[in-house]
């Protein structure tokens, strides 16, 4: 088994300006292969900085609504008030997936609410308000999120609008842990992320609405953040923040082929962390999953995973 000794690591911009070595202590060079229905992965020991689990990991690839939490982000760091009254309108209404949403055209919310929405059930029409808002419009926002992006240091993230409904909306799973982390800092995005479900009032008339993420709530589980995506490019994409056997966890997986594998995934991933037995995934990974098989460092180049003496010659494999 391996044993990584790493020093103590915070995923903020000032720590990525210092370069952090993972180092690996080993009587053996095992790989421990998870199943993992998702094409790419990243699981991250938030305390340590050490690499739990990857699997293409730098690969850019749509990231569907996980780009809400970029949202998010960018809508606190301008200080709006929560509480100003803003009115969906015609060019909220997706043309580009035709998805469906429960906010009618002319309904009334506080912005409050639209973070709530987006952030909790994933609506699109209260993303897009969230950025036709943004002082200065479109424009403006989007030049938010380029400043945004640097300032993350995620260099291989492009966001072209606010939902996630773009396929020009892509990243890495590398690339979203400095954003997981970065967002874990606030906490609006902390607890309207986490609830498992409430009551809004739509002009009126209330709408139940329940988190998209079907593991938020269940017992066996301290989820501290959480987000979920799904366009047919990106497939079903997950991240969260949680904590298990003692340890803040950040994990990211993009594009499961189905809900329930995805579902899967994730708790193969706490069983990582705690030690139990993996669960048998109906779909067998057509790439390789690695866990704690090479050394992580973190620079101000970015997120960067290294190999060990066992990864040399390896082929790589191609991703379906």
């Amino acid at each position: 088994m391996i044993h990584s000794v790493v020093q103590p690591c915070f995923f903020t911009p000032e720590m990525f300006k210092k370069t952090v070595l993972a180092m690996l202590l080993s009587a053996a060079s095992s790989v421990f292969a998870v199943p993992l229905s998702s094409q790419h992965a990243v699981v991250i020991d938030e305390a340590s900085g050490a690499v739990l689990l990857e699997k293409n990991a730098h690969e850019v690839v749509p990231i569907a609504s996980l780009t809400k939490l970029m949202t998010a982000m960018v809508v606190l760091d301008a200080k709006l008030d929560m509480n100003e009254l803003i009115t969906i309108d015609e060019s909220d209404v997706d043309t580009l997936k035709f998805s469906s949403s429960r906010v009618p055209v002319g309904t009334v919310l506080s912005r409050g609410d639209l973070l709530e929405l987006a952030l909790m059930s994933s609506d699109n029409r209260a993303a897009h308000a969230l950025g036709r808002t943004y002082p200065g419009g479109s424009p403006a926002f989007l030049r938010a999120v380029r400043e945004k992006l640097v300032a993350l240091d995620m260099r291989h993230t492009s966001i072209a609008e606010p939902t996630g409904l773009s396929p020009y909306n892509r990243s890495t799973a590398a690339d979203l842990v400095k954003m997981v982390s970065a967002a874990s800092q606030y906490s609006e995005i902390s607890r309207l992320s986490t609830g498992t479900e409430d009551m809004i009032d739509m002009n009126g008339h209330t709408v139940h609405y329940r988190n998209t993420n079907r593991l938020v709530g269940r017992d066996g589980w301290d989820i501290l953040l959480s987000k979920t995506g799904f366009t047919r490019e990106a497939g079903r994409c997950l991240v969260m923040r949680f904590q298990a056997a003692g340890k803040h966890v950040i994990m990211v997986l993009l594009n499961a082929k189905e809900s329930t594998a995805r579902l899967m995934d994730a708790e193969n991933v706490q069983r990582l962390v705690t030690g139990e037995p993996f669960l048998s995934a109906k779909a067998p990974s057509k790439a390789p999953t690695r866990v704690a098989a090479g050394k992580a460092k973190f620079s101000k180049a970015g997120f960067v995973l290294t190999k060990s003496k066992n990864d040399k010659g390896r082929k790589k494999r191609k991703t379906m």
